[in-house]
């Protein structure tokens, strides 16, 4: 890394465009940086059990995984800001049933895992849209201020949506976390009327169509080295996040040191994410997938902690460190991404990245609870933090992953 010419988040923001799909994300990510900790929490009133939470969480992740190849079709033919904004429209009727329920005390351990499904339906075309739009919106010398305020407005709702989350778990219940997502989801709609797009010259509709096309985003996925490798080791990666985690780690907190610990935790993450984002404003990246891959093992800190010490306080260290480190490998798989695929292929390119990195989560979701209760959380939570550290360095040491630079800096022999 090396330090960049200065500030220039205030320069993007001026770009119209840029700056209503800003705001877009601001009023939906405060709603759901309350809605992780909320649904969590809403399962294990229902069924205080780590199967039954690993099944609602699936319940989402199979669905967006089963479609997201789908979705960036959609995404690469259709407005982009179109499918999202449909896509927010849905969430918000599925988030708003979710809060009846839990909110009327009706709420069914089914019931959740069908509308999270849904949710995870709708999400499969807006992740591949959200990811194909930003270079749309600015031009390429503002894509790093531009990811870095899109990451500094994530972090800075974090910081406080989780313990917001947690403490109205405790006085009010669960219920009203989900609606205020459900109404951010509506608001992130509404926002993004301003929001035009330059038309995309398409050409005739192709022989083979929707097959063609997957099959142009796939030869372009397997044929570009660093784009396959960081997916492989990010389908491994991810399953241990969110089975040993985000399954476990609820379920040891509320038995150990409770759930506004854990809270706190959250948003101790979303400090060391936020802080990162402001150094990262200043510092521009040259390898960004070698400075991603180093920040990224943060993340197994707290996977460790929860094994080996569940407090509070060594827990809240951890996720600042992880916080910083996940900032860190977003913006260099971004930037990566960004720079160096073709905008008419970005969104089917993203949605085989997702594909990739998002398969074994649902695994990790429904595997994690038995393995749980066989091997005992703690140990199942060590092994998992070893395990990460070592597919992390591991893909570190791929030549095409390691040294590949920004778009327009001097290569080192490398072919990706």
């Amino acid at each position: 890394m090396r330090a960049g010419p200065g500030p220039a988040g205030s320069g993007v923001l001026a770009n119209r465009r840029f700056r209503w799909f800003f705001l877009s994300r601001l009023v939906n990510l405060a709603g759901s940086t309350m809605a992780s900790v909320a649904v969590a929490f809403a399962v294990l009133d229902v069924s205080d059990s780590a199967n039954a939470l690993g099944q609602v969480l699936a319940a989402r992740t199979i669905p967006l995984v089963v479609f997201l190849l789908v979705g960036g079709v959609l995404a690469d033919r259709l407005p982009r800001v179109l499918v999202i904004q449909a896509s927010n429209l849905l969430s918000f009727v599925t988030q708003a049933v979710v809060a009846y329920l839990v909110i009327s005390g009706r709420a069914e351990i089914w019931q959740l895992v069908v509308l999270e499904g849904l949710n995870g339906t709708v999400s499969a075309a807006s992740m591949p849209a959200m990811q194909g739009l930003l270079p749309q919106l600015v031009p390429r010398d503002q894509l790093q201020p531009a990811n870095v305020l899109l990451s500094m407005s994530r972090g800075a709702l974090t910081v406080v949506g989780p313990s917001v989350a947690a403490a109205l778990v405790v006085t009010v219940g669960p219920g009203w976390a989900v609606a205020a997502d459900a109404a951010s989801w509506l608001a992130a709609a509404v926002l993004l009327v301003p929001v035009r797009t330059p038309s995309r010259a398409r050409g005739a509709e192709p022989a083979g169509g929707m097959w063609r096309e997957l099959r142009e985003g796939w030869t372009l996925f397997r044929s570009t080295t660093w784009l396959w490798v960081v997916v492989l080791a990010f389908g491994v990666l991810n399953a241990m996040h969110s089975g040993a985690l985000l399954t476990l780690g609820p379920v040891v907190a509320k038995r150990t040191f409770g759930v506004p610990g854990w809270g706190l935790a959250m948003s101790a993450e979303a400090v060391g994410l936020l802080l990162t984002t402001v150094v990262l404003l200043r510092v521009r990246l040259r390898f960004p997938l070698r400075a991603g891959m180093l920040g990224i093992t943060a993340l197994a800190a707290p996977m460790l902690v929860l094994g080996l010490a569940p407090e509070t306080t060594p827990l809240v260290l951890a996720m600042l460190i992880a916080g910083a480190g996940t900032e860190v490998f977003e913006l260099g798989w971004n930037l990566a991404m960004q720079e160096n695929i073709p905008e008419e292929l970005l969104s089917r390119a993203s949605s085989y990245d997702m594909l990739g990195s998002f398969v074994a989560m649902p695994v990790g979701q429904l595997l994690y609870g038995p393995l749980g209760d066989w091997l005992g959380y703690r140990s199942v939570l060590v092994a998992s933090g070893v395990l990460y550290l070592v597919v992390c360095l591991a893909t570190y040491a791929v030549p095409a992953v390691r040294i590949l630079p920004r778009a327009g800096a001097e290569p080192e022999a490398v072919r990706a």
